[in-house]
C-alpha cells in the first residue's frame, strides 16, 4: 500500500536506520568541545559511496536527498546529533608539536552501527590554530577516493561516505573552492589523544581514555595481567600489519605524524599520499617533507617510532618500563612476518621456505635497480603464472626491464621456486592480491581537473574501479596503464 505523498516524502527525508549512541563523548568535556559545523553556500554532490552508506544503514533514497546533501555538508544537523571536535597532541615530523586537535573535522557522533560519522572541512574549531577549518575540492576528492581504494585493496582504513562541494572560495597557495568529506570509522582516536593527556600529567583522563578504548575496541585486554600493556601490544600488532600492507602494495602515506596514527591500526588522514609508479624505495611523496623523514622505505621504522611515543604515553598506566618495552618488541617480529607473508602471496608461493627472504630481497632489488612500474609488474607476473609461466607468457613481464639479462637471472630463480606448483591456481591467487588498479596521482589529478568544471564522471569512474581493484573491468585498460610523463611533475604537500 503506497503512503500518501506527504508521508512518503517524510519517510524518505528521515535516515530511519541512523540513530546515535554515546561513545567517545561520554568521556566528558576534557576530551572535546561541543560546536556546530559552519554552513557552506549552495552545496552540491561530488560523489557518494553506497557501500559505506549501507554499512551505516542509510537508504539510497535518503542518500540522494537534499536533506542528506545539507546534513553531510554541515548545513543542518541530523536528528539526535550532538557535534564536537576532540583535542589531542602529537609529534609532527619527529618534533613535539604540543596541543593539536580536530582543526577542521567535526564529529557528528557514533551511530547505532558502532561507526563514528565525521565531517572534514566543516569549519573552524577551537583547535584550528589559526586555520580556516575548511578543506578544498582537490584534497577532498583525493581523500574520498583513496579511502575507498584502500578498502577495496583490503587495507585497514577509515572510510568515506560522501564528498560535497561549494563554490565558496578557500585560500591556499591559490584560491580554490570548498568541499566536505563525510568520514566513517569505528573510532578516530589517535596516538596523539594519549600523548595529550600524558603530556599534561592528567593521568585520570589518560586512564579513562585507555579504559574506554579497551572496553569499546579491545575487550579481551581486560583479562590480561597488564591490561594497558596488552592494549599497547595489540595496537602494535595492528600497526605492524597495516604498515606491511602499505609496503606490499606500494603505498606512501606521506605524513606519519603521531596525530595521524590510528589506535585501531587504520590508515587515517589522507593528505600527501601516493601509490608508487616506478619502484623507488627512497621515494618521498610529500613535497613538504624536505628531510625525507616519511620516505617509502622509512615508513616501517617510523611506525615503530610512533608506537614508542604511544608506549611512553601509556607508561604512567603500565607502570613498568620493561613490560612496556616487551609489548613494543612484538613489532620486530610482527612486521617482518606480515610483510613476508604478503610478498609470498604476491609471488604465488603457497608454502614458506627458509630461503624465501633471499628471493624477496632479490625481487625488490631488481625492481628498484630497473625502476620498474610496481603495480604493472605484479599484475603482469600474476597473469604470466596463471598462464603457465612459460617464456612466452613471461615476455610481457620481461619487457618491463631495460636489463633483460637481470630479469632472466631473477626469473630462473623464481621459476625454480615455483617448480611443482599448480600454476593456474597460483596465478589465480596472485591475481587476488596484486591489484590491476590503484589510485595513481595522475588519475586523481585528471578527476580533480574535471570536477573543477563540475564534471564528476571521472570521480565516479574511479570509485567504481577502485572499489574492486582486482577485477579486470574490460574496457578500462587505460586506468591500469603506465603514467604519462607529466605525472612525475605532480607535487603533493601538506597544504589542503
Amino acid at each position: 500500500m503506497r503512503l500518501p505523498t506527504d508521508a512518503a516524502d517524510a519517510a524518505l527525508a528521515e535516515p530511519a536506520a541512523l540513530a546515535w549512541q554515546e561513545g567517545f563523548a561520554r568521556l566528558g568535556p576534557a576530551f572535546y568541545t561541543r560546536l556546530q559545523p559552519t554552513p557552506l553556500p549552495a552545496p552540491y554532490w561530488v560523489s557518494r559511496s553506497e557501500r559505506v552508506a549501507a554499512s551505516l544503514g542509510l537508504e539510497p533514497a535518503w542518500l540522494a536527498s537534499d536533506e542528506a546533501l545539507q546534513a553531510l555538508t554541515g548545513n543542518q544537523l541530523l536528528p539526535g546529533s550532538a557535534p564536537y571536535a576532540s583535542v589531542y597532541s602529537g609529534h609532527q615530523f619527529g618534533v613535539w608539536a604540543g596541543q593539536l586537535g580536530d582543526g577542521r573535522a567535526i564529529m557528528l557522533g557514533e551511530t547505532d552501527a558502532g561507526l563514528e560519522l565525521q565531517l572534514k572541512g566543516a569549519g573552524r574549531t577551537p583547535y584550528s590554530r589559526g586555520g580556516d577549518g575548511r578543506a578544498v575540492l582537490r584534497s577532498s576528492i583525493r581523500e574520498f577516493l583513496c579511502s575507498e581504494a584502500m578498502a577495496g585493496l583490503g587495507i585497514p582504513t577509515t572510510r568515506a561516505l560522501s564528498v560535497t562541494g561549494s563554490d565558496a572560495p578557500i585560500q591556499r597557495e591559490t584560491v580554490e573552492t570548498a568541499a566536505v568529506v563525510a568520514r566513517v570509522a569505528p573510532s578516530f582516536i589517535r596516538f596523539g589523544h594519549f600523548e595529550h593527556f600524558a603530556a599534561s600529567g592528567d593521568h585520570a583522563a589518560l586512564r579513562a581514555l585507555a579504559d574506554y578504548v579497551i572496553d569499546r575496541h579491545y575487550p579481551h585486554c581486560r583479562a590480561a595481567e597488564h591490561p594497558y600493556a596488552a592494549l599497547l601490544q595489540n595496537v602494535t600488532a595492528r600497526t605492524a600489519a597495516m604498515a606491511a600492507q602499505w609496503q606490499a602494495v606500494g603505498f606512501c602515506h606521506g605524513v606519519m605524524n603521531t596525530d595521524n596514527m590510528s589506535i585501531l591500526g587504520l590508515t587515517i588522514d589522507y593528505g600527501p599520499f601516493q601509490f608508487l609508479d616506478a619502484f623507488d624505495p627512497g621515494h618521498v611523496c610529500n613535497h613538504s617533507d624536505s628531510q625525507g623523514r616519511y620516505a617509502f622505505n622509512r615508513q616501517p621504522n617510523v611506525a615503530y617510532w610512533n608506537l614508542f611515543c604511544l608506549g611512553q604515553a601509556l607508561l604512567p598506566l603500565i607502570e613498568d618500563q620493561d613490560v612496556t618495552l616487551a609489548a613494543l618488541e612484538t613489532y620486530k617480529t610482527a612486521f617482518p612476518a606480515a610483510l613476508e607473508s604478503a610478498l609470498r602471496a604476491k609471488l604465488g608461493l603457497a608454502n614458506p621456505r627458509d630461503d624465501d627472504r633471499t628471493l624477496f630481497d632479490a625481487t625488490l632489488q631488481l625492481l628498484a635497480a630497473q625502476r620498474t612500474d610496481y603495480t604493472i609488474f605484479w599484475r603482469r607476473l600474476s597473469h604470466a603464472v596463471a598462464q603457465g609461466a612459460t617464456a612466452a607468457t613471461l615476455e610481457p613481464v620481461r619487457d618491463l626491464f631495460p636489463d633483460r639479462g637481470a630479469f632472466d637471472t631473477w626469473s630462473a630463480t623464481y621459476l625454480q621456486r615455483l617448480a611443482g606448483a599448480d600454476l593456474p591456481q597460483a596465478g589465480a591467487s596472485m591475481l587476488a592480491v596484486n591489484p590491476k588498479f590503484v589510485l595513481r596521482n595522475h588519475l586523481a589529478e585528471q578527476a580533480i581537473q574535471q570536477a573543477k568544471a563540475k564534471d564528476f564522471s571521472e570521480v565516479e569512474r574511479l570509485l567504481c574501479l577502485l572499489q574492486t581493484p582486482y577485477d579486470e573491468h574490460p574496457g578500462s585498460e587505460a586506468y591500469a596503464d603506465f603514467p604519462p610523463d607529466w605525472a612525475s611533475s605532480i607535487e603533493i604537500s601538506c597544504s589542503s
